[in-house]
Parts: C-alpha cells; structure tokens; sequence
C-alpha cells in the first residue's frame, strides 16, 4: 500500500538521482571537462636550445719576451705597420667570402741551374712559373697557408707541408716536388704578402681582402727574391 501511495515520489527521486549522477559525469571526468577541445596524443615537444653564438677571432697581440726578445713561438718583433701574427688555434673561420691573388715561382733556379739536383732540373718550368698569378676566393680568418693547400688541390700541384710546433706554423718542404736544398745550401721555398716577407709561419698570416701572395724558390735564403734571411722564420729557409 505505502508503495502505491508514494510510487510517484519514489520515481521522482530516481530521476533525480540519475539527472545528478549524469551531471557529474559530463561535468568532472569525461573528456573535456576542463573545456571541450580536440584531444592531443603527441608528446609535448621539447624546446631546443638555442646555439650559442659563434665568438669571434680575437684581436691578435703579440708578447715578447724580454730576455729572449721575441714571442712564445721564437719570432721576432713584427715591424710597425705589418700585420701582427694570429694563432691558428685562436681563428674562428667565417662564412664571409674575399678575394685574394696567388702565385707560385720557381724563377730564381733558372740562374743557377748549376747547382740544381740533375734529378729535379726537368721540373722547373721554363718561364719559371708553377703557378701565374690566380685571383681566387677564400673566407673570413683564413690564412695562407690554407689558400695555398687548397689552391695546390684544385690545381694539382704536389705540395708537402710539415707542422713545426716550436714555430706554431705549417713549413712548407716542397712545391711541385722542389724541395729545400735541391738548389744548394741556401735554398727552399718563401713567401711574401703585398711584397712584405713576414718573419712568421704562413699558418699565422690571416689574410685580408685583396692580399697578393707570392711563393717563391730562394736560391740564397731570399736576398734573390727580396726578402733576405733577416726577415727571420717567415722565410723558411
């Protein structure tokens, strides 16, 4: 009987009941209860470093020793005005692109083919040049010994080349498969920039736009060429 009376307020209650259940569930747990939206599986991406940026070539000093009177690397005060050495170990190579000018010659031997090794007298050119004059490219903190190892590449000149720690620097032993001595006591190979003959390693000459390098045989440690063995290591021989 009692059911009968109150069967209206039971089924009354019972709707109620699972209008608030259904209210919780879409309202707290279901899929976008936080806000409806699309759902994202994909791993959060992590955020990636930004590169650090790229120091530049520091500004080249050079300190001398006061009892020996000249730098860690045995060279000599480099004279006013001239380019001072970098070290290859300090350069930051760019992506700038310059311009500069490279020559080989071995002219000098052809005045002294008397002392030329009978075995190397074939490789000398008969104008004297292994290489004329070649405007080529290279880029920002490049030295001359780089130019001159990739030039030699590309034009496939043999080139031989020893690193000398105590000098910091490459040395070059022979071009065109001329090498020290093969003129006599006093020859082997130099190089001068814009007609200066530096008294540092070519791996230590950072070039400049429009720089003209000469390589050149020496056949009396560069007074035939201009350069004289004052001119301290630079000269090779």
């Amino acid at each position: 009987m009692w059911f009968k009376k109150n069967k209206g307020k039971i089924i009354a209650a019972v709707v109620v009941i699972a209008l608030l259940v259904t209210v919780f569930y879409f309202g707290g747990n279901a899929h976008g209860s936080k806000g409806w939206g699309t759902v994202n599986n994909e791993p959060t991406p992590t955020p990636t470093a930004t590169p650090a940026p790229t120091e530049p070539t520091p500004e080249p000093t050079m300190e001398i020793d006061p009892e020996t009177g000249m730098d860690e690397y045995m060279t000599d005060p480099v004279p006013e005005g001239k380019p001072l050495p970098v070290e290859p170990q300090d350069v930051v190579v760019g992506d700038s692109e310059y311009t500069c000018t490279i020559s080989i010659s071995c002219a000098t031997i052809l005045d002294n083919m008397d002392l030329c090794d009978p075995e190397k007298a074939n490789l000398v050119p008969e104008d004297g040049w292994i290489l004329e004059p070649l405007e080529v490219t290279f880029y920002e903190g490049e030295s001359v010994f780089n130019v001159l190892q990739r030039v030699c590449k590309q034009q496939k000149i043999h080139m031989e080349f020893m690193n000398t720690p105590i000098y910091n620097s490459a040395y070059i032993e022979g071009i065109n498969n001329l090498y020290q001595f093969d003129v006599g006591e006093l020859s082997g190979w130099m190089y001068s920039v814009n007609d200066w003959y530096p008294n540092y390693g070519c791996s230590r000459y950072q070039l400049a736009d429009g720089d003209v390098i000469c390589w050149v045989y020496t056949c009396d440690l560069g007074f035939d060429v201009g350069g004289g063995y004052s001119v301290g290591n630079g000269g090779q021989v």
